[in-house]
């Protein structure tokens, strides 16, 4: 007789509600379901339809979603930060997603009284209130940052250990214990409010996820890992689903518009993007558009503003050379495109991983202050070579409120046909091939994967 097959395992995922969170942990739902896996992933009511539509073609994965708080200080239907009226909110927002806690366990128990314990819950470090839970239900639980183990270990590190070097101006170097860094970092580097620590802050206790010092000493005490598994997207990249979706792809307007953009040497368009969560103002989108008409090469650009019209006659004048989409447009399928030959980004960590994974240089904006953009971008150009920055600081350090269109214009140039630029493209070129060889067969992050679904597999069969 015939041993009975072993029983599929459970796991539940938990993004937080941002675009730019949800998304690595919907590649990475994939990853998992591929391997057999049976995923739950846990949303909100107005979230659900785009968590379906990145998840549908797998069997494997499933949705529980669970009602969002009303809080009195958001707008009405406010269920991801994209709705969010400002920045300033963000505090609001994350202790808001802490009155969910009890429809979040009440997903648990029915898993647990179907007989399908999860053997973990993977939610977002901004969700930190789940580690209660999970211990409640002996659920081993595992954080997703949505930022670089870099960034991470610079913001963790402020906030925990003493400076060598107390900066008092923007442009004055810092000096962490324990920590080399492949750059010099400057006070202008740091998410603001880690520096001058303020224990009442309530975004401090986001980054540092709670009881800190307990959690330190957990980790270490026992034997924690941390799992370093990605680039989560380039797993789906590999399977017969991703040939299929880009056979999809060759219908959009933008990859029709690129295919005649190619040209025989290719890397000739610059894509620009700036992510979900910036505000720009329209005198600065007025600057970007003159700029990228003066630089005078092929642009595909993003525009998220609903105030912002192009200045009179700029379309007609660009029409040859640029495109300008307002509507959601695949960001992945435009960076694999050979077409492209740099990203001006505001250097969100998913934005920068996805642009270096396809071997794509950046030309580095950094613009939400309160997030690790700046560090992103200094690791990009200092640290790993890839890319070349936009000057959007002044002498001092200060923020410049408006960059000029002849700064965007020349480091487009820079960026596209520059010493700088041929640079930056060989180096992004060479870390894109290790990239994708990490997730393939053999890869490092493959051989992780495998890795922490045997451990927990162990772990649910009571092993050591």
């Amino acid at each position: 007789m015939a041993a009975a097959a072993p029983p599929l395992l459970h796991l539940v995922i938990f993004p937080y509600m941002a675009q730019g969170h949800t998304i690595p942990l919907l590649d990475i739902s994939k990853a998992f379901a591929i391997r057999g896996l049976k995923v739950v992933i846990i949303t909100t009511p107005s979230n659900a339809s785009f968590i379906v539509s990145k998840t549908s073609k797998h069997p494997n994965i499933s949705l529980s979603i669970i009602p969002f708080p009303r809080v009195p200080e958001l707008p009405e239907g406010c269920e991801n930060t994209v709705d969010l009226p400002s920045m300033a909110l963000l505090s609001t927002f994350v202790e808001a997603t802490k009155k969910m806690k009890q429809p979040f366990e009440g997903v648990l128990i029915d898993m647990i009284a179907d007989g399908h314990p999860p053997i973990c819950v993977i939610s977002d470090f901004f969700l930190s209130w789940t580690l209660d839970s999970c211990r409640s239900f002996r659920i081993p639980r595992l954080v997703s940052h949505g930022m670089g183990a870099l960034p991470m270990a610079i913001c963790k590190s402020l906030t925990l250990l003493p400076l060598i070097t107390k900066p008092t101006t923007n442009l004055d170097p810092l000096e962490l214990p324990n920590l080399k860094l492949p750059f010099t970092l400057h006070k202008a580097n740091i998410p603001e409010g880690l520096l001058d620590f303020d224990p009442n802050n309530p975004f401090i206790h986001i980054i540092l996820e709670g009881d800190h010092v307990g959690a330190f000493e957990s980790f270490y005490f026992n034997d924690a890992k941390a799992y370093c598994l990605g680039p989560f997207f380039l797993y789906n990249e590999l399977k017969q689903e991703a040939k299929a979706e880009k056979v999809q792809m060759q219908s959009y307007s933008y990859i029709k518009w690129l295919e005649k953009e190619a040209g025989s040497d290719g890397h000739t368009v610059i894509y620009v993007s700036f992510g979900s969560q910036a505000h720009l103002s329209d005198d600065q989108l007025d600057e970007i558009a003159f700029g990228l008409e003066m630089a005078e090469h092929p642009f595909i650009w993003v525009v998220r503003s609903k105030t912002w019209a192009a200045p009179e006659g700029w379309k007609e004048r660009v029409k040859e050379k640029g495109l300008v989409l307002h509507d959601w447009a695949d960001q992945r399928s435009i960076l694999s495109h050979p077409a492209i030959g740099g990203f001006l980004s505001h250097c969100g960590w998913n934005s920068m991983l996805e642009s270096i994974s396809m071997g794509v240089p950046l030309l580095a904006w950094p613009m939400l202050g309160v997030s690790e953009q700046e560090l992103n971008a200094e690791f990009i150009i200092s640290g790993w070579g890839a890319g070349i920055m936009i000057p959007h600081r002044g002498d001092g350090g200060e923020k410049i409120m408006n960059v000029g269109r002849d700064v965007i214009c020349n480091r487009v140039k820079e960026l596209m046909g520059g010493g700088e630029g041929r640079k930056a493209r060989e180096k992004a070129q060479a870390l894109g091939i290790k990239a994708r060889g990490a997730v393939e067969t053999c890869g490092s992050s493959y051989k992780k994967l495998d890795q922490l679904i045997d451990q927990l597999g162990n772990n649910k069969n009571g092993k050591s």
